[in-house]
């Protein structure tokens, strides 16, 4: 069940979402999870996976991104974490869709490269509709805490896949495992707050389509 709600004004020809809230229930045999999500917040996340690597990822996902995350998710852990991870990648996704709503007024790119010590990732997006995961990070161990560091690209292409975006993260150079993952995060919520971002300039959907879908 997908709930967004928008509030619109105009100034001339341009048309801004003042409120960009999604707000996301989703369950199946594996997980049951709960969304909130605000584009134009202040960083404040609420997150609860079972997994607490994963929490801190998305914690500082929100933070690094200005987004208002509350997400609580209970999964078959005693499986493991593989549903928890791709139904919150999807949720997500979903999530941040009907937040952005029509894409009217939106800056639609966004890039970031994001130091962590030794560690140097870039993340590109392009809000376009289309959805298109290029991963290109590589890892040296199979678990960071409780999380298998094989799900991070099934995060992303879930998340991707249902947002309707194209996202591409790179590893540049890093050799720890934490860091790696880390930086990915958050260049991706940099990226994120970049291309949702509204841009005074941009009338409509900035595409020669006339649409964002």
């Amino acid at each position: 069940m997908v709930y967004f709600f928008q509030k619109k004004f105009g100034i001339e020809r341009e048309v801004f979402n003042l409120s960009r809230i999604a707000e996301i229930s989703r369950e199946t045999a594996e997980t049951r999870i709960t969304l909130r999500l605000d584009l134009d917040g202040g960083g404040r996340g609420e997150i609860s996976t079972g997994i607490g690597f994963f929490d801190h990822m998305l914690s500082l996902f929100a933070r690094h991104g200005f987004f208002d995350l509350s997400l609580a998710c209970e999964g078959d852990l005693a499986v493991d974490c593989h549903h928890s991870v791709e139904d919150a990648g999807i949720a997500l996704g979903a999530a941040f869709k009907a937040a952005l709503g029509d894409k009217a007024g939106i800056a639609r790119y966004g890039s970031a490269a994001v130091p962590m010590d030794e560690t140097l990732v870039l993340c590109a997006v392009d809000l376009s509709g289309r959805a298109y995961l290029n991963f290109d990070l590589k890892f040296s161990a199979e678990r960071i805490g409780g999380f298998d560091t094989e799900m991070a690209e099934e995060f992303f292409r879930a998340f991707s896949d249902n947002a309707g975006m194209n996202l591409h993260l790179k590893l540049l150079d890093g050799r720890n495992n934490h860091h790696i993952c880390e930086a990915a995060f958050k260049a991706a919520a940099r990226a994120l707050s970049d291309a949702s971002r509204p841009d005074p300039r941009v009338a409509g959907a900035l595409s020669t389509k006339g649409v964002l879908a």
